[in-house]
């Protein structure tokens, strides 16, 4: 008897303990389940929210844009209410215990981070960016406003700092786990954010240097070298004819002109690094024709400005290069331009006039000569006649975007505020995103560029145990150029044999740590040449293209050890911009 009592007692004590632990259970589930209805709900408060600032967001862009500041302004206002609620939704005590939750609770979170950026923008940029006057940018007059452009300096800084900021802390969320809609919320964030990064840093860039380079502190001078991409190297051109600018207080004058031909050979040469010597002998530091066959633009600028120092006594401040491609554009935005005891110049005509009619028509000395009346022609007219800033702006925009535009000083703070941006003409030192470059030169020694068309297409491939990644680069050269008929100024030394054959040295770098693998031209395995270029390996291959050809060379490479599953590509700019594609992946941890 009490054996069974005891076994009865026991079973009442598991019966209770079974009962607590249901009931618990029973309490914690309807306690989750409100929670994640509250929760839901909430979401899709934020969702609607989100929607309409994205909305908001794009009407205010198009207003900006305008000049219609009256709307922009309303447009602000509601997009701040908007984002306001959407934080206010994803906040809380409740939200926060919901972002512990398996499965949902990444989605939560990142939700969440996407409604703290869209505040963040909403409050912190889009106020500045929209009291700022884009025509403080633009010269009136001959001179540009330096006092103006000083005073909008802070707004802009602190703008671009809130958008760099936001994109920081966007970029550490991961995706990989998150659903389809919430992963794609995220990533066109992202991509936005980079946009407007791009653009907010060209500005915060432009009010701190503009000042200094256009003599707020002292008079400067500059050398503006027209690049032509008739004849490729690796920055866009072969160095031709230059300008001498002078500027004093945001006023702008020609001060003198000159071309690469009365420069003449250098012997001996002017000291070249020894990885660009490994590369391509003491070419750079030889002729100015050549100083740019690497892709690096300070030392090529660096070069040049010493070999104008040395031949005519005149030492500048700095080396901008420009090509005919950005001149059209700029043509498209201030009108025609007559070029004296020359052709009127278009933004639909100018790159045929340039590199093509030029050569049919006129010897070398002309060629140099038009080249320099056309590039001070152009620029006089930018800082006399009266243009739309938004217009000059875009041009701008693009110009540095697809390197048509790139500036180095020969002070190092001011070099130092242009590392990194596009308009310095380098590959980063350490790589965010695997970078790849591509860079082309002319071997024909020819004018056969005019012809040319070139696309590329980079797949992001396998990850490998170490942590690198595959990347498989293809490059298509294809040509335009007619059997017959081309002058000797267009044909040149024919140096492939056939003066209708152009050849062009293509030279792939790799990502920063990473490494070349193999290359193939037309399918065919080809040995290629190579050196470094700081962290990366450097692939040279010949690619000769006959008229109406088409040759692909394809290279397998490695990044450092990254793991990133996106790429970027930097191209040499050519005479049509070219064709490309990135095919990008999941990062290797995922």
């Amino acid at each position: 008897m009490p054996r069974r009592r005891g076994r009865g007692r026991a079973r009442r004590r598991r019966r209770a303990r079974i009962r607590r632990i249901l009931l618990v259970g029973l309490v914690v589930t309807s306690v989750l389940l409100s929670v994640g209805g509250w929760v839901t709900f909430r979401g899709w408060q934020a969702r609607a929210h989100l929607v309409n600032a994205a909305g908001l967001a794009k009407d205010l862009s198009s207003q900006v844009l305008a000049g219609d500041v009256a709307r922009a302004q309303r447009t602000l206002s509601a997009l701040q209410e908007q984002a306001t609620a959407a934080r206010g939704a994803t906040g809380g005590a409740l939200w926060r215990l919901g972002q512990w939750a398996p499965y949902a609770g990444d989605d939560l979170t990142a939700v969440r981070q996407i409604s703290v950026a869209v505040d963040d923008l909403a409050r912190l940029a889009f106020p500045a960016l929209l009291r700022l006057d884009l025509t403080s940018f633009v010269p009136k007059q001959g001179r540009l406003d330096l006092g103006r452009l000083r005073a909008v300096s802070a707004e802009v800084s602190a703008a671009d700092r809130a958008v760099r900021q936001t994109a920081d802390r966007l970029r550490a969320v991961p995706t990989g786990g998150l659903v389809a809609q919430v992963r794609d919320a995220v990533a066109a964030l992202r991509e936005e954010l980079d946009r407007l990064g791009g653009l907010t840093s060209a500005a915060d860039r432009g009010v701190r240097l503009l000042p200094p380079l256009l003599g707020a502190d002292g008079p400067r001078s500059y050398l503006v070298v027209s690049q032509n991409p008739a004849e490729l190297r690796a920055t866009g051109g072969m160095f031709g004819a230059y300008a001498v600018l002078r500027a004093d207080d945001g006023r702008i004058r020609l001060a003198g002109q000159g071309s690469a031909t009365d420069l003449r050979s250098f012997d001996p040469p002017l000291t070249v690094s020894p990885e660009t010597r490994r590369l391509w002998s003491d070419l750079p530091g030889m002729f100015p024709a050549d100083v740019n066959l690497s892709p690096d633009f300070p030392a090529a600028a660096a070069l040049y400005r010493e070999m104008v120092r040395r031949r005519t006594g005149t030492a500048v401040d700095g080396v901008m290069a420009v090509d005919p491609v950005m001149l059209s554009y700029l043509l498209a935005a201030i009108g025609p331009v007559a070029v004296p005891d020359g052709p009127e110049l278009t933004g639909s005509t100018a790159v045929r006039t340039l590199l093509s009619d030029s050569y049919r028509d006129l010897d070398v000395r002309g060629q140099d000569d038009l080249y320099a009346r056309a590039t001070s022609g152009v620029f006089d007219a930018l800082f006399t006649r009266t243009v739309d800033p938004k217009r000059l702006l875009s041009v701008i925009d693009r110009s540095i975007r697809e390197r048509r535009i790139l500036f180095w000083s020969v002070r190092s703070e001011e070099q130092r505020v242009l590392a990194g941006s596009r308009l310095a003409g380098q590959l980063p030192e350490k790589d965010t995103v695997p970078t790849v470059g591509v860079f082309l030169n002319d071997g024909s020694g020819a004018k056969l560029g005019y012809y040319l068309r070139f696309s590329a297409t980079l797949t992001v491939g396998e990850c490998q145990p170490d942590g690198r990644r595959e990347q498989r680069l293809r490059v298509t050269v294809r040509s335009t150029a007619p059997r017959s008929g081309l002058t000797k100024s267009v044909t040149g030394l024919a140096l492939s044999g056939d003066k209708y054959t152009a050849r062009t040295f293509v030279s792939v770098h790799t990502p920063s740590g990473g490494a070349i693998l193999t290359g193939r031209l037309d399918g065919k395995d080809i040995a290629m040449g190579s050196g470094t270029d700081g962290r990366r390996q450097v692939a040279l291959a010949n690619v000769e293209v006959g008229p109406g050809q088409t040759r692909a060379l394809d290279v397998t490479l490695l990044t450092g050890q990254n793991g990133s599953g996106t790429a970027e590509l930097v191209l040499t700019p050519t005479v049509t911009p070219w064709t490309t594609q990135i095919v990008n992946a999941p990062r290797c941890e995922q």
